[in-house]
């Protein structure tokens, strides 16, 4: 055999050499083309996100109907003289001429969106104050005994008043909108003014929804609104 055909018979058995250069970028391009499509992912994640949240935050209030019991708005507030989980009474009529006061009727013990309610006031309290509203307390008809250990198991600052045997309650009308009949407050919200009238209520608890929590914003925005009209 020839030196020419025999060169030419190794040429051709022998195997295609690959290009090192494209077995060496084939593995780098495809974890770009992975965290490329990743920061595209998230980016619509995100987007998403913040359209359904400006979209809920439009909505929400509407989601939050209540109603206004009596005394309403421009009445005079019955005087809340109660037992505190802080320690002594609160007196409301101490606050006449100083700042608004929020009172907070809620059902107590049997109801832990209740005290949600609190825990989550309490940490946007500053915002509340930032409206010029001074105290702010929550009532039930629970003995004090028992509302002060909830509030310290809680981690409560706010004080939360024993109207025990509903005086206090009744006087507010406050037991017409539970969803236990005449035995518990239900989820009302008064503001009373320095002038001792009060500026805006909305109780939550009745038909037909029992709301026993409002986020806050909403309720923010549904006071602000109410002060306003």
């Amino acid at each position: 055999m020839s030196g020419k055909s025999a060169r030419a018979k190794r040429k051709a058995a022998a195997p295609p050499i690959k290009s090192k250069t494209r077995a060496v970028q084939a593995p780098q391009r495809l974890p770009r083309l992975v965290a490329t499509a990743a920061v595209v992912v998230v980016a619509a994640v995100v987007g998403l996100y913040f359209l359904s949240s400006s979209h809920n935050s439009k909505s929400s209030a509407s989601a939050y109907p209540y109603a206004v019991g009596s005394p309403g708005p421009g009445q005079l507030a019955p005087d809340v003289k109660l037992p505190s989980t802080s320690g002594g009474s609160f007196d409301l009529a101490s606050y006449r001429g100083k700042k608004p006061v929020l009172l907070y009727f809620q059902e107590g013990l049997t109801c832990q969106p209740c005290w949600d309610q609190v825990s989550a006031i309490q940490k946007e309290e500053p915002k509340l104050h930032a409206l010029g509203i001074g105290p702010i307390v929550s009532i039930t008809t629970d003995p004090l005994g028992l509302i002060r250990q909830k509030a310290q198991d809680e981690g409560l600052t706010i004080p939360v008043l024993s109207d025990e045997g509903g005086r206090v309650s009744d006087s507010y009308d406050a037991r017409s909108y539970g969803m236990m009949g005449h035995d518990r407050d239900g989820h009302s919200f008064i503001l009373v003014g320095k002038n001792g009238k009060i500026l805006w209520r909305a109780d939550y608890g009745g038909a037909p929804k029992y709301t026993m929590f409002v986020p806050v914003a909403v309720l923010l925005a549904q006071l602000q609104a109410g002060r306003k009209a």
